[in-house]
């Protein structure tokens, strides 16, 4: 279902909301938390499928920022899906203009679900200081993802200048699974120091930098990257140890190989993951991730070194 409300209020939003759970039987006190999308200029469809596809596995009421085609001084316009347009969610849409754009922490509070974790997500535009934006302030956990930023790194860069405890990035989510193999395979003997560590992918991807950022940090060794324009995101992990290197390798984006010194080479299947699965794995915490903010503001200092 979906509800559209020109030129209205959040009091009005609220009402309609209202009514439509006391007619439609729709139940707000299965939701665990309200996700705040701000998609700000950009077309916020993308970021709705993917927060619909993540409600399955967390139910919440999914607000979206974003700002009005209209040509009008100050404007909300709004648009509630309920039901099959929503996933298992209730999703708030918000189009402003004007003024009402300098004011949007006071336009989100009147809808926040009681007593629920907020967590707000820039799938778009990366704020200057997360944890200081009107809506970052409310929030416990607060989401970007560089990847779609223009500077990537420079952007990774200037996260780490302003971290705070509650930021996380999707670009570090991204890396998981490769980060899941290569503990695991350092975890096996025969136990020795890893001399040198070479990432290769993409050349903007900050998944790279996030990659080798963590391994400098983890290991304490050189790590160098190798950066190849047009390449799907990470393609390999080459660590060097006196017995021989561990190599994953992943060219195509789909099926990565292992090789390690005297064993059988192992075929893993690790496609590049979907902006939706890594939506679901952020919001399966509420508490700082530690191990990003070290590798940011620790890690990345050591490959830029």
């Amino acid at each position: 279902m979906i509800i559209d409300m020109p030129d209205t209020s959040t009091r009005e939003i609220n009402r309609r909301l209202i009514k439509e759970r006391e007619e439609g039987g729709a139940v707000a006190l299965g939701r665990v938390l309200t996700l705040i999308i701000d998609a700000d200029a950009h077309d916020p469809e993308d970021a709705i499928a993917a927060a619909n596809a993540a409600s399955r596995e967390h139910p919440c009421r999914i607000i979206v920022m974003t700002e009005s085609t209209a040509d009008r001084e100050s404007n909300l316009d709004a648009q509630i899906r309920l039901g099959g347009d929503a996933g298992a969610s209730e999703v708030i849409i918000l189009r402003i203009s004007g003024a009402v754009t300098r004011h949007v922490d006071t336009l989100v509070m009147p809808l926040l679900l009681p007593d629920a974790p907020i967590v707000v997500w820039w799938p778009y535009d990366v704020p200057s200081n997360p944890a200081e934006h009107p809506l970052g302030q409310m929030a416990q956990r607060r989401i970007t993802d560089t990847t779609t930023c223009s500077r990537p790194s420079r952007a990774l860069r200037d996260l780490a200048r302003v971290y705070a405890d509650g930021d996380t990035d999707l670009a570090w989510t991204r890396a998981t699974l490769w980060r899941g193999l290569i503990a695991a395979t350092l975890d096996q003997p025969p136990y020795e120091p890893v001399q040198r560590a070479v990432v290769t992918g993409e050349s903007t991807h900050p998944s790279v930098d996030l990659m080798a950022a963590w391994l400098a940090q983890a290991l304490r060794c050189p790590v160098e990257i190798e950066r190849v324009p047009g390449a799907p995101a990470i393609t390999q992990v080459r660590l060097e140890r006196t017995s021989g290197d561990i190599v994953l390798d992943r060219p195509d984006g789909k099926t990565a190989s292992l090789r390690q010194p005297d064993q059988p080479e192992h075929r893993i299947a690790l496609p590049i993951r979907q902006l939706r699965e890594c939506l679901v794995e952020e919001l399966r915490r509420l508490d700082a991730d530690e191990v990003y903010g070290e590798v940011l503001q620790k890690g990345l200092a050591r490959i830029d070194a």
